[in-house]
């Protein structure tokens, strides 16, 4: 019985996996990571023994604590990659909102240009615009 509902919660989540890529709430590459877990728990359920015989050729005396052991290990791994990307992407916001104090810097620079040659010339015109010919 514990093996099925096991079995059932495995295929739960990995079907909650797939519906969240479908709608594009996750994405794909870390969808992968979630897949391959997934699958692995899914045989570990399908073949408990697995987890015995894993168990006796490392060592551990008890299985679940063999298991424990795995699963902190994956947790953390996803802790250190989310803290990578997360990291990664604040190094990118903060390049950018430095470009984009760059680029409004310079558009007041020249909107100031603009309006200082306009005022110099008296009549209103930007620079480089030839005046309109009277008409007679």
């Amino acid at each position: 019985m514990a093996t099925l509902v096991g079995f059932i919660f495995v295929l739960v989540i990995l079907l909650i996996i797939f519906e969240m890529l479908r709608r594009r709430h996750l994405r794909e590459k870390y969808a992968v990571i979630w897949i391959i877990i997934g699958i692995g728990v899914l045989v570990l359920v399908a073949f408990p023994q697995l987890l015995f015989w894993s168990s006796g050729v490392l060592g551990v005396k008890v299985p679940s604590n063999l298991l424990f052991a795995m699963a902190i290990v994956l947790l953390v791994s996803v802790c250190l990659h989310l803290s990578f990307e997360q990291s990664q992407a604040e190094d990118e916001v903060r390049v950018l909102a430095e470009e984009v104090g760059i680029l409004r810097l310079k558009v007041l620079q020249l909107e100031e240009s603009l309006t200082q040659d306009g005022t110099a010339a008296g009549n209103g015109t930007h620079p480089g615009t030839v005046p309109p010919e009277p008409t007679p």
